[in-house]
Parts: C-alpha cells; structure tokens; sequence
C-alpha cells in the first residue's frame, strides 16, 4: 500500500471516531500539509464516502451525521480467526509491535463487525485465557467456541453433548467458568452436573451446546487457565510417575511446567521436592532430569530407572569418543 493511500485510510480512521477536525489539526496528525489534506478529502469524496465541510472559526472536516462504513462480511469463523489471532499472536509473543498497536487492530476489525457477532466475539476476547503458544492447530468449532464464551461471560449454564477421547459419549449440564486456550486447543472448564465437581473439556469434543435459563457465580479466586494446567497434569495415563527433587520448585519449573507435573516441597533446608508425572511414555524424562542437573531419588516406576542408567551409558559413551567412529 502506497504512502498517499495509507494516509487517505489514516485520515478516514480519525474521521470516524467522531466530531469535527479542522484542517490543521489533520495536517499535523497525517504529517503533511493542509493543501494535501484537502486532497485527501476529495479522494474520499471520489469513494462516495459523506465528509463535509464545517465553515466558521472551529471549522473543518467531519463525516454525515449517522454514517457508518458498511459491516465487515465476515463468517463467524472468519471473524473468531482474525482477532484471535491478533490478540493470541501478542500474548504469545509471536506478534512484537506494541500492546496499543494489537488493540487498535482489534478495535478497528471489531467496529465493522455486524453488532450481533461482534458482541459475541467480545465474549471470546473477555473470557478467553490464553496459557502457551499453540505448537499444532487443533480447529475447535467456531458456534460451539462463541456459544461457550458467551455463556461464560453471561453466567449461563449450558447443555452439551461431549465425546470423550475414549469415544463414550454423554450429556451434561455444565456451567461455564471459563474458556482457555492452551497449546493449540480450546478448553472448557467449569461445574460439571454429571459429577457435582469443576471439571474440563475440550471445546473440540463437543458436539452439541446449547444455553440454559438461570446463572450461577463462579468461586471467588478461580483461575481457569491453572484449572486446566493441573487438570491436564493430573490426568490418567499408562504411567504414574514419582521423582524427588533436591531443588525447589522455581527451578523444577523450568522443566516441568504446570501442564507437565505436578509439584509438591517437601522440605526446605536442604530443598527437596516431590514431582508426580502422568505419561503415556517415559522415554522423555530422563533427559529432562539430566538438564535439571539436580540430584533425584526415583519412587516409582521402575520402568524410569532403567531407561536413566540407558542415558547415563550413552552419554559416557560419547564422553569418552575420540572421534565420530567410535560412536
């Protein structure tokens, strides 16, 4: 986009958020002079777009009374991609311009959405909680993802189908505390009927939402991206895992994160910590205790102390290779 047609953009985009400008306070927020400012009026005239001329001493520019550019045609999923990706992309760090600069993106998309789906996507933006950057996309549907947060924003209860990853299905009524975003899948978290306990789900699981009458509260402090993290933590799988750590547990952190193990500090004076790891394999374990560099007692499995003694044989090995043959 060339500089002049930019600015011609710029110009409407401060037209837009309402009054009268005069011609210098234009010129100097474009950066040019006033001549060029007319000119860019009359571009924007050319576009059939109304902006009139204020005559008198606080005269100027400003748009038709009740003009609004036409809604943005978007679908639903079109739309939930964009500013997803837009406020997702700076919390991830993946987008590095300024905070302002996302929220002036989002604010600019949003106000040329249709009203009914941009208060739909607002509830996405207010209730989402995004806790690591997605490593592989795992597409939640748009409707169900947009039926969810607007639940939780309004303190809805809802009905849905789910399909678990086993493949039973069931129907519950849950009520909503919160939506999260967490390595490239959508979850739910809330107070399940089915078992009177906060449980969550994956929004892609669901296959069926639908809002119910009512509202409830949700729990004073409640924090649903740490719910999903220990949820993920302490879900079943083939191998229950069980290390003690001589080392606290900030410095555990940096290699097992919250979604990974849960923690619990044994003692303080020497640090020792308790780590409890649910996985489908271990062979990715002991090369993450290796780059703890921190002495371990292992409790259970077995299975671990095996494949430890693996590694430590093959990294002797190739401590004490002089050269690539050797290995």
């Amino acid at each position: 986009m060339t500089r002049p047609i930019a600015r011609v953009l710029a110009l409407l985009e401060i037209l837009q958020s309402g009054g009268t400008r005069t011609v210098a306070e234009l010129a100097e927020r474009l950066d040019v002079d006033e001549r060029t400012v007319r000119r860019y009026v009359d571009r924007l005239l050319d576009l059939d777009i109304p902006v009139r001329s204020v005559r008198g001493r606080h005269g100027g520019y400003r748009l038709a009374p009740g003009y609004r550019m036409p809604p943005l045609m978007l679908s639903n999923e079109e739309a939930l991609a964009v500013l997803l990706g837009l406020v997702a992309g700076r919390r991830s760090g993946l987008i590095t311009t300024s905070v302002a600069a996302v929220e002036n993106a989002v604010a600019k998309v949003r106000r040329v959405l249709p009203e009914a789906l941009g208060t739909r996507l607002d509830a996405v933006l207010e209730t989402a909680d995004f806790t690591a950057p997605a490593r592989s996309a795992l597409a939640a549907d748009a409707e169900v993802l947009l039926t969810v947060a607007e639940a939780a924003k309004e303190r809805r209860p809802i009905a849905l189908a789910y399909l678990a990853g086993h493949g039973g299905a069931s129907e519950r009524v849950v009520h909503p505390y919160g939506v999260v975003s967490h390595s490239g899948r959508w979850y739910l978290t809330g107070l399940d009927s089915a078992s009177g306990q906060v449980r969550t789900f994956r929004v892609d699981r669901i296959t069926t939402v639908e809002p119910r009458d009512g509202t409830f509260d949700v729990p004073a402090g409640f924090n649903p991206g740490g719910q999903v993290l220990t949820s993920l933590a302490e879900a079943p799988y083939q191998h229950d895992v069980v290390v003690r750590i001589r080392s606290m547990p900030d410095e555990i952190r940096s290699v097992f994160p919250p979604a990974v193990a849960v923690l619990e500090e044994i003692t303080a004076d020497p640090p020792w910590t308790r780590v409890r790891i649910r996985a489908e394999r271990l062979d990715w374990i002991p090369p993450l205790l290796a780059a703890l560099d921190r002495p371990f007692v292992v409790e259970q499995p077995d299975a671990l102390r095996d494949l430890i003694k693996a590694l430590a044989g093959r990294l002797a090995a190739h401590a004490d290779a002089v050269d690539l043959d050797a290995t």
